[in-house]
């Protein structure tokens, strides 16, 4: 409780003290904390590690900035920014889990496909490559994005502050419904495959369908952390880039994977270092995030959450074992 009320107080107090810059850094963060909480439901409960998140994330941030443009409301457009990925993480699924690949040909084959969809919104410069009145931009991507306005009036946008407040409801929306999914049927299913996929299968569930369906899921929750992330910025090519999908994974395995607030906090955290690193010259970020990523693989393999809740126990262990002597004595 005293999280959630830290935490709360944060959201809530974070406009009144601090400069528009961070405000839309601050939420920058947000939207890629809910792009981590994806992946983290999708690897850490699912088993199904798919370095293609960021397909989804690009994709959904695309079809809101098209929508948004020809239908001159935001409100269908986040809808349709969260369809189209989920759709398309839909026609990815099915030919993958139908076709049986696992493991790392998943992993692989996901990242290709993002890497295609990069290479392909690289090569929509010109006039040509728009639809309706939304030009895709090419390498420029689209600097015209419309924020998000009010859903009963369209000439009312929302502000940076309250596009914060906004982003961080969806990221606790998220979380929370992240974590009710997994105490329902489905959650439990889902997690039973991870753990041992031919006996979940030998009891009689049929585990693509709900693979596919855990896929579908994860992959609108990204479209929509691409949605967030161009009310913060623009979209462009970059959000399909090889960097932002390894640092995804990364941020997931800082934080512990097997956890939801893990993905949250390393996300938060890694983001943080890399901007204040990027302001040093002489040091190259990816440098340090590789560095990180090691670190933690070799020393923290359980990840940050985790240890860190694992020592509190530990200490907590000693004290009461402390307290029991002291009765005794």
């Amino acid at each position: 409780m005293a999280g959630i009320a830290l935490s709360a107080l944060i959201i809530i107090g974070l406009p009144q003290f601090v400069e528009l810059f961070t405000i839309i850094n601050a939420t920058i963060y947000t939207s890629m904390a809910i792009l981590a909480l994806s992946l983290a439901l999708l690897w850490g409960f699912g088993g199904i590690l798919c370095l293609g998140q960021t397909g989804f994330f690009g994709l959904g941030g695309y079809a809101y900035a098209v929508a948004a443009i020809n239908l001159g409301d935001s409100t269908p457009a986040v809808l349709i920014g969260v369809l189209v990925p989920a759709v398309f993480a839909a026609l990815v699924g099915y030919f993958m889990f139908w076709g049986r690949i696992a493991d790392v040909y998943f992993a692989v084959i996901t990242l290709t496909i993002t890497l295609i969809l990069n290479t392909v919104f690289n090569s929509t410069a010109g006039d040509a490559y728009s639809i309706g009145t939304a030009a895709l931009g090419g390498f420029n991507g689209m600097p015209s994005t419309p924020p998000l306005n009010l859903p009963w009036d369209t000439t009312v946008q929302l502000t940076p502050e309250q596009i914060w407040y906004v982003a961080s409801a969806t990221l606790c929306l998220c979380y929370f419904s992240a974590r009710g999914l997994l105490r329902t049927t489905f959650g439990r299913i889902i997690v039973s495959i991870k753990e041992n996929e031919a006996r979940t299968e030998l009891l009689g569930y049929d585990v693509r369908g709900y693979k596919l369906g855990l896929f579908m899921l994860c992959g609108g929750i990204a479209g929509l952390s691409g949605v967030l992330f161009a009310n913060c910025v623009f979209v462009s090519p970059t959000m399909f880039s090889l960097a932002y999908s390894a640092q995804v994974a990364i941020w997931v395995i800082v934080g512990g994977l097997g956890t939801l607030s893990g993905a949250i906090a390393g996300s938060v955290l890694v983001q943080m270092v890399t901007a204040e690193l990027g302001r040093l010259e002489w040091l190259n970020p990816n440098f340090v995030l590789g560095l990180i990523l090691v670190a933690f693989v070799l020393l923290i393999p359980g990840g940050l959450l985790p240890t860190l809740r694992k020592y509190i126990s530990l200490v907590q262990g000693v004290r009461r074992n402390r307290d029991k002597q002291g009765d005794n004595v």
